[in-house]
């Protein structure tokens, strides 16, 4: 009876921390009332969710409620904020502690700036430090750029629990996006909180935007939350030159002069369907891979796999090309020509990464304008970079299609030249693009690096 009073005042508790953070912030109406309240699901202490439900213990809850009212609506508007944000959906491949802790300190930083009674704790000068060193890297604290500043600096486990201490707000047990039986649910609700965090944005930017006192903090966030996916497969396409293939163009026959044909002469139809087609094929094209120490050799593997997957598709592929893929840190490692199927599938299967120096982009642009100087391609359209970003760029635009194709986003003193088209990659679209390949081409069996 008892744990069943507790667990009812832990419930009211909620709602009393879900009205008071409505009042401050009717711009989260729908993202306030998203989860549903349970007590249990293995929590005994703080707030815990798995993107449905808000898990807590009720003596847990009530104990803190009295020592803090500004605690209990911090926490709650914490959790909220990780699902806003997909945080759950996008723990998938990262290394847990650091992940738990980045998505912590960028919520927290949100938390920092909406000055409101209800959740005004005080400056906390450890916090405020890190938000500082993080933001001379970011423009905003999200918490993939947190994580790949963690990643860098490679922290003692000691420095690692104290950031831990001052970000902790709730249990994050419940993250499973790895889990095999649940992933369309786990598609289902990062899909429905993309799309809380979508009306969300635009009930800032809009109808709200002059009652989001403190707001701006979210909006930066959320802009980052509901950004399209990027789609590798397509910006691919982009390099790809129109040829004519012979295949039946079905979109260019007109079916109504086949069938007059037939009406009236019995079998002789007026016109045939056309035997070629135009389509968009890759032909000539430069692969060039940063072999430089920051680069790491599993993405760089990985990436060449999905490039690999794409090129030999039927839509880009024609029987012969002239793909040339580089390795380069400040020198040329090494230029391997590629001219058909089975030359990418050799190349891939005995891959290796070479170097580990220093960045310098410019020997790649500068080996290229050789080889058109000696007619090693009939018409290149384009080049893309994989690399961190980090490194010495050429100056002059190039006659063709450069592309930087970035690991997730660089810090803010990496500038790409302006001519340059730049693509951020994060790790979960490298990741999609892999669960996409082939099943003739299974990452798993090819050699490590």
């Amino acid at each position: 009876m008892e744990q069943k009073d507790f667990a009812g005042i832990g419930r009211d508790i909620l709602f009393a921390a879900r009205n008071e953070l409505y009042m401050s912030l009717p711009y989260l109406d729908a993202a306030l009332c998203a989860l549903a309240f349970a007590p249990g699901g293995g929590v005994t202490v703080s707030l815990a969710t798995d993107g449905e439900t808000l898990y807590y213990d009720g003596s847990w809850l009530a104990e803190r409620y009295l020592r803090s009212r500004v605690w209990t609506c911090r926490a709650y508007l914490h959790v909220i904020l990780h699902c806003m944000l997909r945080h759950l959906a996008k723990k998938r491949g990262k290394l847990p502690e650091l992940w738990d802790l980045s998505c912590d300190a960028a919520v927290e930083s949100i938390l920092d700036e909406l000055d409101y009674p209800c959740l005004n704790t005080g400056p906390v000068p450890r916090k405020r430090k890190f938000y500082g060193e993080c933001k001379r890297d970011m423009p905003v604290l999200t918490a993939e750029g947190i994580y790949r500043r963690l990643l860098r600096l490679n922290l003692p486990e000691y420095e690692i629990a104290q950031l831990q201490r001052a970000f902790l707000a709730d249990d994050h047990g419940l993250w499973d996006p790895e889990r095999q039986d649940g992933q369309d649910q786990s598609r289902r609700q990062d899909q429905k909180w993309q799309d809380l965090s979508g009306k969300t944005q635009t009930g800032l930017e809009t109808v709200l935007s002059d009652k989001g006192t403190g707001g701006e903090a979210v909006l930066e966030q959320v802009r980052a939350a509901v950004r399209d996916d990027v789609d590798y497969r397509a910006f691919l396409r982009r390099f790809a030159a129109p040829r004519e293939v012979a295949a039946v163009d079905a979109d260019a026959f007109d079916y109504g002069f086949y069938s007059y044909g037939l009406r009236l002469y019995g079998n002789m139809p007026l016109v045939e369907p056309p035997e070629t087609r135009e389509e968009k094929r890759i032909e000539d094209f430069v692969i060039a891979v940063d072999t430089s120490m920051s680069t790491s050799g599993e993405r760089v593997r990985q990436f060449l796999a999905c490039t690999y997957a794409i090129l030999r598709s039927a839509w880009t592929f024609t029987r012969k090309v002239n793909i040339r893929v580089i390795q380069c840190d400040d020198q040329i490692r090494s230029d391997d020509v590629l001219h058909d199927l089975e030359d990418l599938r050799n190349y891939m299967e005995n891959f290796r990464l070479t170097g580990g120096s220093a960045t310098d982009f410019r020997p790649v642009f500068d080996h290229v304008a050789k080889l058109q100087e000696a007619g090693a391609f009939t018409s290149l359209r384009g080049l893309v970079y994989f690399t961190d970003g980090m490194g010495i760029y050429p100056e002059k635009r190039t006659p063709y299609e450069t592309a930087f194709i970035l690991l997730g986003e660089p810090p803010l003193s990496v500038k790409t030249p302006p001519w340059a088209i730049r693509l951020v990659l994060e790790a979960p679209d490298l990741d999609r693009a892999a669960e996409e390949l082939p099943e003739e081409l299974d990452l798993s069996e090819l050699p490590e690096l």
